[in-house]
């Protein structure tokens, strides 16, 4: 499990095990991103898939007995939710109808760089921590270029985001933390991990699994020109298990 010091990020395989979750996976997933009406953003290069995956609490995708191989990511079984599909596509990111020029820039030269549990509310997306997960786990589905949008992580941001999102958690009590607005925190340790932490590009391929520390920085890097992939482009399922309270997101290694 990835804990305390060192990257904040693993990566797993490949194995067979691991392969044959993924292929099953695949045929599930290309159900639905065939669907029309897609949740498809950044000028459709990119398929939010929250939910997505037709898998059971196992990880079992619909008619198959591929249960998600616990033994071979060395985890512990748990119950899961139905996996996200992140799906880029040769192009990504393209802006948004209606979207802010700042709100592009960053997503095309910081990767739209993020913290996983933080929703933002209100007109003004005040951040929040209402899905305290215990980790995220990162399983491609397809082919691809290295350059063709990979995951990309800010090494050893873990912890600096521990300690500025506990600091401004400390004056309240912790049965409250799930309402305590940590925008201004959060954005002021975005800034340091930017300043400070090496930024990785971690591409995978069907096989592998990425496991990330649930409070490591992360984003999805532009689709550089005349990179390829698979045709359906690189489909990543994410499963983030979630964790009882707050104050175990923030304290667990």
């Amino acid at each position: 499990m990835v804990g305390q010091g060192g990257p904040g990020w693993q990566r797993i395989g490949p194995d067979p095990a691991i392969a044959a979750w993924a292929a099953a996976a695949l045929s599930a997933a290309r159900q639905v991103l065939a669907r029309p009406g897609g949740d498809w953003r950044a000028g459709g290069t990119w398929f939010v898939g929250v939910d997505a995956l037709e898998n059971g609490p196992d990880g079992a995708v619909e008619a198959t007995s591929h249960a998600l191989p616990w033994a071979a990511l060395g985890l512990e079984p748990c119950p899961l939710h139905k996996a996200q599909l992140s799906t880029t596509r040769p192009g990504y990111p393209r802006p948004d109808p209606g979207e802010t020029e700042a709100s592009f820039r960053f997503r095309r030269d910081r990767a739209a760089a993020h913290l996983d549990g933080l929703l933002a509310f209100g007109p003004e997306k005040r951040r929040m921590i209402r899905e305290p997960h215990a980790f995220i786990l990162g399983l491609p589905l397809t082919e691809a270029d290295a350059e063709a949008s990979p995951l990309v992580v800010w090494e050893g941001s873990h912890e600096i985001m521990r300690a500025a999102l506990a600091k401004a958690l400390a004056p309240y009590p912790a049965q409250d933390w799930a309402n305590v607005d940590v925008t201004e925190a959060y954005q002021a340790a975005r800034r340091h991990v930017f300043e400070t932490c090496p930024r990785l590009a971690l591409p995978a391929r069907p096989g592998e699994a990425l496991l990330l520390h649930r409070l490591l920085v992360h984003g999805v890097a532009p689709w550089a020109e005349g990179a390829t992939s698979a045709p359906e482009g690189r489909v990543v399922a994410y499963f983030r298990p979630l964790l009882p309270d707050v104050s175990s997101w923030i304290n667990l290694p």
